[in-house]
């Protein structure tokens, strides 16, 4: 018989509840052997959506997709220095497009059969974009979706 779970995506947002959902898999990972997709989306969906509403220039568009990139560079990095700290390979994925889209997109090409995504932030702005991605990720995907908000993720972590 197939396990449950076998193959994982974490879905990364550089907020701290996408981190604990990544330390969440490592702990499966590590536990079940499973595979493990750390994946980070630069949200071009929602810039092009700011430059038709004249909130960002072209320009202004263009300087904040590069910053999105450099700062997903800097979470899947440190995502994967969590992992391999408890010798768990993980695969890093940086996607442009939208959220929701791009993180089914890197299932179905994953083969995944879970998908963690990080608990709501306090962050109005950032609860917002993220809720309403997660929404259509728990709305469509064709896998098992877990909302990550196990309180002491940080001690199973460093127990594990």
């Amino acid at each position: 018989m197939k396990p449950l779970v076998s193959n994982i995506v974490a879905a990364i947002t550089g907020t701290d509840a996408s981190i604990f959902a990544a330390k969440y898999g490592i702990v499966l990972a590590k536990q079940y052997h499973c595979k493990l997709t750390a994946v980070y989306v630069v949200d071009t969906a929602t810039i092009k959506q700011l430059m038709l509403s004249k909130i960002f220039l072209k320009e202004e568009g263009a300087d904040y997709e590069k910053s999105l990139e450099t700062n997903g560079s800097r979470y899947l990095d440190f995502v994967e220095e969590l992992a391999n700290a408890k010798g768990v390979k993980i695969d890093r994925v940086m996607r442009k497009g939208a959220i929701y889209t791009e993180i089914l997109q890197t299932k179905k090409e994953k083969k995944a059969d879970l998908i963690l995504l990080g608990g709501w932030e306090k962050d109005t702005h950032t609860r917002d974009i993220i809720g309403h991605s997660h929404r259509e990720i728990m709305a469509n995907a064709k896998c098992s979706v877990v909302l990550v908000k196990e309180p002491n993720i940080d001690q199973i972590y460093r127990h594990s």
